[in-house]
C-alpha cells in the first residue's frame, strides 16, 4: 500500500528537491493523512522501546520530524506563493492531522521522561554542545506544549492549539484576498499626473492581464491595486490628493469589515493565546514567547525600546515639524506624508528613487550581491536553473560552492511579485536543512537548500526587473537569512541553519547584510544601468549616503509602535478595561505615533507578523537584533571597508560564529565570540543618524 502511494504521490517521496512539477492540490489531504498514519506507528513504537541516549532517542525521533517537515513544509510553501481556493480547501483540511500529530510528540510523557534522563546520565557529558541544546530544547518545548497537562486541562490545550492554527491561517487568507480584491481604474491623464513611467508601465501590464487588451503605459487605462509595487509609489507620487486618499483608505481599511473581518479573529487568538499560557502555569502570553527568546523578560525589552524610542520620537516630532514648512500647509493628512517627504527627500538630495531604477536591474544586483558573498564569505555562486523543478517559470535556481569549489548548498529564487497568488512581504524559508545521513552504513551530508522570496517590481514587456533602492536592500535582507540557512556547519537538524536559535536573534545576518547596499564598493558592483552599463555617477552614491538617515527617526519610531503595540496585547491587554484592541492601539499610539492614527485605521488586521506568523510577543525581535547586526556590521568598519585583507579575516569570523554555529550555541555566546564582548546600542544609533 505504502510503496504503491509513495510512488504515485510526490508527497510522499520525504528526501531531495520536491518535485513541484508534478504535485497536484488534490494529492495533499491523501498524502498527510497516509504520511501521518505511517509515522503514528513509527511514534508508538519509539515509544515503546525509547532508550535515553542519543541513537536510541534522539535520532529516530529527528528522522520522524523530518519526514513530516519535508512533506508538510511543501504545502505550507505553496500556501504562500501559489494560493488558490482548492489548495487552501486541501490545506484546511489537512492542517488538524498536522497539529494533532505535532501535539501528540510534544506531549508525549515517554519522550519528556527519556529526554530528562538522557539530561540526567552520565551519558551526557559526553554530547557536543550542539546536542544538548537540542536536548534541552526538546525539553523547553515539550513544557510548552502541555506535556504536563493532563484530563481535562491537556484536552483543552489541544482544542485551542487546533483553533490558533486555524484561526491563523483564516486570518492570512483575508490579508491575502482583502488585498487583491481592490483594483482602482484610471482613465485619464489627469488621474495618473506625477506617477512615474515605471508605474504606468505596471499599471498598463496589470490592466492587460485583467482583459484591457490595448492598455499601454502612454495612453491607459491603468490598474492600480495594494500590492506593494503598486502601492507605494502611487502615494509617493500621484498628484491627485483625493486618489491618494483613496488607495491609502483602501489600504489601512483591508480585512476589517464584511465576510473578511479579522477584528472578531484578533480578540480570539489573544484570548485562547491568553489561556493557553494560563493552562501553562503562566500569566500571560508574552511569558511564554520569551521563554524562547535571548531577551529575559518582557521589562528587559521594554527598557531598550524606551532608550531607542526617547532619541527617535523626539527626530520624529522635528521630520513632521520640518515636513509641513515645505509643503506650506499645518494640514498635512496622513496621505500626504509620502508624496510630501518624497518631495522633499527629492530637493533635499537632488534626485528621485525612480531615477535611480535604471541602476538597479535584477540580473546586475544579483551579480554584485554573488560578488560581495565571494569577497566576505570567500562562496561562489552560480546558476543552476534546470537543475530542480519550480512551481513558477519566474523562479530561479542557484548553487553555492566553497573556496574549494564543493558544493555546499542551494537555493531558490522567487523575485516578482504575483498578488493574484503569492503572499505580500518577502521571506527566507528552508526547503532543506543540513543534516548528517547515515545510508547502508555510509556517511554523508545533506546540503542545505533555501527558498528566497520577495515581491519586487516584476519585469514590463521586455525590460528586465528594475528594482527600487528599497526592494535592492530587502534582497540582501533576505540573501542573509539564507546565508545563516546555507552556510552552516552544524549537522543536526536540530540546530542547524536557522533551527533553535532564539527567534530575537535571528534577524541578525539578514539586517547586518542590508548595511553593505551603502558600502561604496558593494553598491558600485550593484548599480550599473541596463541599458549602457554605466555605473551608478558618484553624485548619485553620495545622495542616496546623504539620504539614508533622512526621517529616519520617523521610520524607526514606527517599528518601535508595532513592537510595544504587540507586547501590549499580549502581556497587558485586558479586555474588560479596554473594550477593543484598536483602543489599545490609540492608547500606545500616544507615545509611539506623532501623527494619531485615523479612526477608521485598522492596521491590527493585517498585522500578520503576529497574528499569523511567528511574531507574537516577539515583534521587537527586529529592533533587538538590528542593534546585534549594527554591532557586528561596526567590526567591519573598524577595520575599514577598504582594508581587503582586513575584510577578509573579519568576514571568515562572522562566517564561523555567526553564520555557522545556527542553533548549536546560545546566540549571546556566538556574538561575543564574534565580537569579543556584549553588543552595544552605540552602532545602531550612529548608522541611523541618532546619536
Amino acid at each position: 500500500m505504502t510503496n504503491t502511494t509513495r510512488r504515485n504521490n510526490p508527497l510522499l517521496i520525504g528526501e531531495g528537491l520536491p518535485p513541484f512539477h508534478e504535485i497536484r492540490t488534490d494529492q495533499i489531504v491523501l498524502a498527510i493523512t497516509e504520511l501521518i498514519e505511517n509515522l503514528d506507528f513509527q511514534l508508538t513504537n519509539l515509544e515503546t522501546n525509547v532508550t535515553p541516549t542519543w541513537e536510541g532517542l534522539v535520532e529516530p525521533l529527528t528522522e520522524i520530524e523530518e519526514r513530516l517537515r519535508w512533506s508538510w513544509g511543501i504545502v505550507e510553501h505553496l500556501m504562500s506563493v501559489k494560493n488558490s481556493q482548492e489548495l487552501r480547501k486541501a490545506y484546511e483540511q489537512s492542517q488538524p492531522y498536522v497539529v494533532q500529530f505535532t501535539n501528540k510528540i510534544n506531549q508525549s510523557q515517554f519522550l519528556y521522561k527519556a529526554f530528562k534522563a538522557l539530561q540526567n546520565s552520565e551519558v551526557w557529558n559526553t554530547l557536543g554542545s550542539a546536542q544538548k541544546r537540542i536536548v534541552e530544547t526538546a525539553i523547553r518545548e515539550a513544557e510548552l506544549a502541555g506535556v504536563g497537562l493532563e484530563g481535562e486541562k491537556r484536552e483543552r490545550f489541544n482544542q485551542i492549539q487546533l483553533e490558533l492554527a486555524e484561526l491563523s491561517t483564516k486570518f492570512s487568507n483575508n490579508v491575502f484576498d482583502a488585498t487583491k480584491a481592490f483594483r482602482l481604474k484610471l482613465k485619464t491623464k489627469k488621474e495618473v499626473d506625477g506617477l512615474p513611467a515605471s508605474l504606468l508601465s505596471l499599471a498598463a501590464q496589470t490592466a492587460r492581464s485583467e482583459g484591457e487588451e490595448n492598455a499601454t503605459p502612454e495612453a491607459g487605462p491603468w490598474v492600480i491595486t495594494l500590492d506593494y509595487p503598486s502601492y507605494v509609489p502611487f502615494l509617493k507620487y500621484s498628484s491627485q490628493q483625493d486618489l491618494r486618499e483613496k488607495v491609502y483608505k483602501a489600504f489601512l481599511t483591508r480585512a476589517s469589515k464584511g465576510h473578511l473581518d479579522n477584528n472578531p479573529l484578533i480578540e480570539q487568538i489573544l484570548e485562547l493565546r491568553k489561556e493557553k499560557a494560563q493552562l501553562l502555569g503562566y500569566n500571560t502570553y508574552a511569558e511564554v514567547s520569551l521563554a524562547r527568546k535571548m531577551a529575559p523578560d518582557v521589562e528587559t525589552v521594554e527598557k531598550l525600546l524606551e532608550e531607542l524610542r526617547q532619541v527617535s520620537y523626539k527626530a520624529a516630532v522635528q521630520d513632521l515639524k520640518t515636513l509641513k514648512t515645505f509643503a506650506k500647509t499645518d494640514n498635512l493628512k496622513h496621505w500626504d506624508i509620502s508624496f510630501w517627504a518624497e518631495k522633499q527627500r527629492e530637493i533635499k538630495f537632488n534626485f528621485t528613487a525612480e531615477e535611480l531604477r535604471p541602476y538597479f536591474p535584477l540580473p546586475q544586483v544579483l551579480k554584485g550581491l554573488f560578488t560581495l558573498a565571494q569577497r566576505i564569505f570567500q562562496v561562489t555562486i552560480t546558476p543552476a536553473d534546470g537543475q530542480a523543478p519550480v512551481w513558477h517559470k519566474e523562479v530561479r535556481y542557484f548553487q553555492v560552492r566553497n573556496e574549494l569549489g564543493e558544493a555546499i548548498a542551494s537555493f531558490y529564487l522567487d523575485p516578482y511579485s504575483r498578488p493574484l497568488e503569492k503572499r505580500e512581504g518577502a521571506w527566507m524559508n528552508d526547503c532543506i536543512g543540513r543534516a548528517k545521513i547515515q545510508t547502508d552504513g555510509r556517511f554523508y551530508t545533506r546540503l542545505p537548500v533555501a527558498y528566497l522570496i520577495c515581491n519586487q517590481t516584476p519585469p514590463v514587456g521586455k525590460e528586465p526587473s528594475l528594482m527600487t533602492f528599497n526592494e535592492v536592500t530587502t534582497l540582501f535582507h533576505e540573501f542573509g537569512h539564507g546565508l545563516q540557512h546555507m552556510l552552516t556547519q552544524v549537522d543536526y537538524p536540530g540546530a542547524s541553519g536557522i533551527n533553535n536559535v532564539e527567534w530575537d536573534a535571528v534577524e541578525l545576518p539578514s539586517q547586518f547584510m542590508e548595511n553593505w547596499c551603502y558600502d561604496r564598493h558593494t553598491l558600485f558592483n550593484i548599480a550599473k544601468h541596463y541599458k549602457t552599463g554605466e555605473t551608478l555617477p558618484e553624485h548619485f552614491y553620495q545622495k542616496l549616503v546623504a539620504a539614508r538617515n533622512y526621517m529616519s527617526g520617523s521610520s524607526m519610531l514606527r517599528q518601535l509602535h508595532f513592537s510595544f503595540l504587540d507586547l501590549e496585547l499580549h502581556y497587558r491587554y485586558n479586555p474588560n478595561k479596554e473594550k477593543t484592541t484598536s483602543q489599545v492601539r490609540d492608547r500606545i499610539s500616544q507615545k509611539t505615533m506623532v501623527m494619531k492614527p485615523l479612526p477608521e485605521d485598522s492596521f491590527l488586521c493585517t498585522f500578520c507578523h503576529i497574528f499569523s506568523g511567528g511574531y507574537a510577543a516577539g515583534y521587537y525581535s527586529y529592533k533587538w537584533a538590528e542593534v546585534l547586526s549594527a554591532d557586528a556590521f561596526a567590526a567591519f568598519e573598524e577595520v575599514g571597508l577598504k582594508n581587503e585583507k582586513a575584510i577578509i579575516k573579519v568576514g571568515q569570523k562572522f562566517r564561523d560564529t555567526v553564520l555557522a554555529l545556527g542553533g548549536s550555541v546560545h546566540p549571546m555566546e556566538v556574538f561575543k565570540t564574534f565580537r569579543g564582548r556584549e553588543p552595544k546600542t552605540e552602532s545602531l544609533l550612529k548608522h541611523r543618524g541618532l546619536l
